[in-house]
């Protein structure tokens, strides 16, 4: 069985070969690889991975090797289940993360790019409650990922792709809530 770090080196490797503007399709060519679990931590790297991916192949400003090693450093720092032990959604920290990254966020920052990082997770975190749990990694990514892609477009004038697509691993979730679900086929 390989361990959280493990795979994230895997997820890092992978996603440097990705080349579109579209984070969900950047998202899921990684996630079908066989050391992405359906639920797990490992997406609190892949799911900023592939936004700061995304941002670099549509002409971003940034270093992709310092900002993804960045990203997984941030990324193992965030525990398993946090989304009910906590109550934040690890992909959402996740695209918080890449987007401060981008940014040059810190705890200290007064330039407005704090606030709006805390806006975005606000909004997306929002849409999480109202959906409500059981968990699902796949779900909360791409609520994670249609809010990232908003905020990316409107703060840095980007044409991000996104596109809302019907979930393709329901059958592989012992928790789907169904219908309940925005993405349920």
């Amino acid at each position: 069985m390989m361990t959280i770090r493990e795979k994230a080196e895997y997820i890092i490797r992978d996603i440097k070969r990705e080349q579109g503007t579209n984070p969900v399709t950047i998202f899921r060519n990684i996630a079908a690889k066989d050391y992405v679990s359906m639920h797990g931590p490992e997406h609190h790297i892949l799911d900023g991975a592939s936004l700061l991916v995304a941002y670099k192949n549509a002409g971003g400003n940034i270093d992709i090797d310092v900002a993804l090693d960045k990203l997984m450093s941030e990324g193992l720092r965030m525990p398993g289940a946090m989304c009910g032990l906590w109550g934040i959604c690890g992909a959402i920290t996740s695209i918080g993360a890449a987007l401060a990254i981008i940014d040059g966020t810190g705890p200290l920052s007064a330039d407005g790019t704090w606030g709006d990082h805390m806006q975005y997770t606000s909004a997306a975190i929002g849409e999480l409650g109202t959906i409500n749990g059981p968990r699902c990694c796949k779900r909360d990514a791409m609520i994670a990922f249609k809010n990232g892609i908003e905020y990316v477009n409107s703060h840095y004038g980007m044409a991000l792709q996104y596109e809302h697509r019907q979930c393709e691993y329901s059958d592989m979730n012992a928790q789907c809530i169904g219908e309940r679900c925005p993405f349920f086929i």
